[in-house]
């Protein structure tokens, strides 16, 4: 019995460490479990706080001034902009030409050309040569009719001759009439026969005179297409092109609509490509027509010579078609976006709106609304870019600049 007990008291002894530590194990399960809990409670407590604070603070904004919300309302810049008088203008561009370009080819019978005097970019004089063509053949053949005249005179200085002895043996009956009939149709041929050969020679000097390519008015070379040595016919087509006067044109396809507001006479500012050059010119031609696939017409615009100005160039303008009255804004109150230009104003309840407008003239004092605004609205002036619609605002009134 003794041996019994000893063996039980030690097994039990032996058990002992296990369940300790299987018990201190569930304890610390328990314990992080907790933990959890709390932690997840916290959570909830904290969003659930959050979300009733915003919600309180929403509806104290949108109470009176003075109420709870009321310091979180930003004070905004607005202005009045009310109508002033602008300039109306149309922004456009186009391609510069010569105003009135000349074609200039062989206007004689042509030969090969001995010298080509001048290159484009030059300023040549009405007459001017511009090429010179051979010429030889056509001087013998000249010199040849001069000579011709010569012999022509003096058959019809002998005819003379003869008829004047005649004369003075008619009153003695030496000559009949008819021989004085003959005698004086013998001279009056040899009379035509040097008028003939006068005018012979005076075709050919004139032919001669048309050899040479030479300028039909003064104005500026644009191109050159001869060299020397080449050989050049009435079918050699164009040889040089001038500008006459060396005037130039900005010629613009305009809308429909902008046609109506142009007149022939209207000013403009040129601005070519590339430069700042601003160079006044004027309207000239407005087509009478329009093109029925494009809607469009065709504005000439006269531009006095300019060495920053090249045919076949690209070019803005600016045309000044009137005054109009318009709301006049900063361009900082002007924004754009995807859908176009449009600006933020603030409504009767102090609230953020957005209006779309249509910009007219920029210039130092600001942009001109073409369209969108009346006149009397707050439009925001600064911070547009922060502002969402709806939000709510204090208006600071500032005054428009004249």
């Amino acid at each position: 019995m003794t041996d019994e007990r000893k063996v039980d008291s030690m097994d039990s002894l032996a058990g002992a460490p296990h369940s300790y530590y299987e018990e201190a194990d569930s304890r610390r399960k328990r314990t992080r479990l907790i933990v959890a809990l709390v932690l997840i409670a916290l959570a909830l407590a904290a969003t659930w706080y959050a979300f009733t604070a915003a919600k309180g603070g929403a509806a104290g904004a949108d109470g009176a001034a003075g109420g709870p919300g009321a310091a979180n309302i930003p004070n905004i810049t607005v202005v009045i902009p009310g109508r002033q008088s602008v300039q109306a203008t149309i922004s456009t561009n186009g391609t510069i030409a010569a105003r009135r370009e000349m074609p200039v080819g062989v206007a004689g019978e042509g030969g090969q050309v001995v010298r080509v005097l001048v290159e484009p970019g030059q300023w040549v004089n009405a007459g001017q040569p511009l090429a010179i063509i051979d010429r030889a053949v056509q001087t013998q053949q000249a010199a040849s009719l001069a000579a011709s005249i010569r012999v022509a005179q003096a058959d019809a200085d002998l005819a003379q001759a003869e008829l004047t002895r005649a004369d003075a043996l008619v009153s003695r009956g030496f000559i009949s009439k008819a021989d004085m009939d003959r005698k004086r149709a013998t001279r009056d041929a040899a009379n035509a026969r040097v008028r003939v050969a006068q005018a012979q020679y005076a075709e050919a000097q004139a032919r001669n005179g048309r050899l040479n390519i030479v300028a039909p008015a003064a104005g500026l070379v644009l191109t050159r297409q001869v060299e020397t040595g080449q050989i050049v016919g009435a079918g050699s087509g164009v040889l040089f092109r001038m500008a006459r006067g060396g005037e130039m044109e900005l010629m613009t396809q305009m809308a429909e609509a902008d046609l109506q507001r142009v007149r022939v006479g209207t000013s403009a500012t040129i601005t070519p490509v590339g430069s700042n050059l601003q160079i006044a010119g004027q309207v000239w031609q407005v087509s009478p027509v329009i093109n029925p696939d494009t809607r469009q017409g065709m504005v000439r615009i006269a531009i006095p010579y300019s060495a920053a100005l090249r045919p076949g160039g690209f070019a803005d303008a600016r045309l000044v078609s009137g005054t109009e009255e318009a709301p006049m804004l900063p361009e900082s109150a002007v924004q754009s976006g995807p859908e176009g230009n449009f600006v933020l104003v603030v409504d009767a309840k102090n609230q953020i709106q957005r209006r779309a407008v249509k910009v007219g003239t920029v210039t130092d004092d600001g942009v001109s609304i073409a369209s969108g605004l009346a006149g009397n609205e707050r439009v925001v002036v600064l911070a547009g870019a922060f502002l969402n619609v709806g939000d709510k605002v204090k208006p600071v009134v500032q005054k428009s600049s004249q």
